[in-house]
């Protein structure tokens, strides 16, 4: 597949992505593992390369990336280990212990790195498939104020799209991102909120559900895989709303469905990238309808059938502000009636 961000084939189809998922981050015989103390600098200026497998321990990548950004000037030697940055592994999974990585399986989110260092570390460091410069506030739409100007992140070098996976019952969920355009969500053990899309679908599931914040698309794609015969997916960001109609492309094997059309391409979609009234993105032919929409929530009426009574994820990014998620359950059930909940 070609990846709408860089245009290479750095993307693939979940069956692609999954085929080696088991042993993708696990070491061979000849591995080497040095565990380097995060807190601290590195103890010289120096790295171990890649096994003959072409594995290597993400400690081992760390300094290397250190190594690199001291000589150009974004570390001291004063620095510790853990100022390099954030590491974000592709394909992201929950995990029992730190992983070997491969060629391509990580990007870096740094507030330290510059554009020079970026490069090196992307040429040279062969783990790594891009590196971002983060800044003091949360990439993308954050609020569901209409008036709100939503900042989003650097890509310094390389490309910022990667996966996470999601296990379901009927088989793991895809779910790519762009990294600079999209906040931060890693896998988290047991899965809460799917487990919440789970209860609330029952068995046999509910005919009609919308994932109304949508995000990537997790919660409405995980409802369609689990056999919800129409799902909408929803997002005023346009990143949010353009990455939802593609991992529907992404995981379209699992689905009902016959062809899946994307209407809209991201570079239309960034020149108006928060709108209100709904505009379609995509959609499906087959057994099972699946639309994602980009637009604002309150006014998915426009476009839910009248008497559809469907179940809603309302999946708000501050779910601390108790008052604005239930302010935003009570006008949505006003609205559209059916049940809503917050996962």
């Amino acid at each position: 597949m070609e990846c709408p961000a860089c245009g290479s084939d750095c993307v693939q189809s979940a069956p692609e992505i999954l085929r080696d998922l088991p042993v993708k981050f696990l070491p061979c015989k000849k591995c080497s593992m040095r565990i380097l103390d995060k807190r601290k600098p590195l103890p010289l200026p120096e790295y171990g390369q890649p096994c003959s497998c072409g594995k290597r321990f993400i400690d081992e990548v760390f300094a290397h990336m250190y190594v690199i950004m001291q000589e150009e000037g974004d570390l001291t030697s004063h620095d510790p280990l853990i100022a390099v940055g954030s590491p974000l592994i592709h394909p992201g999974m929950v995990m029992d212990r730190p992983p070997f990585l491969p060629a391509k399986s990580l990007i870096l989110l740094s507030g330290k790195v510059h554009e020079k260092a970026a490069r090196r570390i992307v040429c040279e460091v062969p783990e790594i498939r891009g590196v971002v410069k983060t800044a003091a506030y949360i990439p993308g739409l954050v609020s569901f104020d209409p008036n709100q100007t939503p900042q989003v992140y650097s890509l310094l070098a390389g490309c910022d799209v990667r996966a996470d996976i999601y296990p379901l019952a009927t088989g793991p969920l895809v779910i790519y991102k762009q990294q600079s355009r999209i906040h931060v969500e890693f896998p988290r053990a047991g899965y809460p909120k799917l487990r919440s899309v789970a209860t609330h679908l029952g068995t046999p599931p509910v005919p009609f559900f919308v994932d109304a914040c949508s995000g990537s698309g997790t919660l409405g794609l995980a409802a369609a895989c689990l056999g919800v015969r129409h799902v909408i997916l929803n997002d005023a960001w346009y990143a949010s709303a353009f990455w939802s109609a593609f991992n529907l492309e992404v995981n379209h094997v699992y689905l009902d469905i016959d062809k899946v059309n994307i209407l809209r391409s991201v570079q239309d979609m960034v020149l108006k990238p928060v709108i209100r009234d709904p505009v379609k993105i995509a959609e499906t032919s087959g057994r099972q309808v699946i639309e994602v929409y980009q637009g604002d929530l309150r006014c998915l009426d426009r476009v839910i059938p009248r008497d559809a009574h469907p179940v809603a994820a309302i999946d708000i990014f501050d779910k601390s502000n108790k008052t604005e998620g239930s302010n935003l359950l009570n006008e949505w059930l006003m609205r559209m009636g059916g049940e809503a909940f917050i996962p």
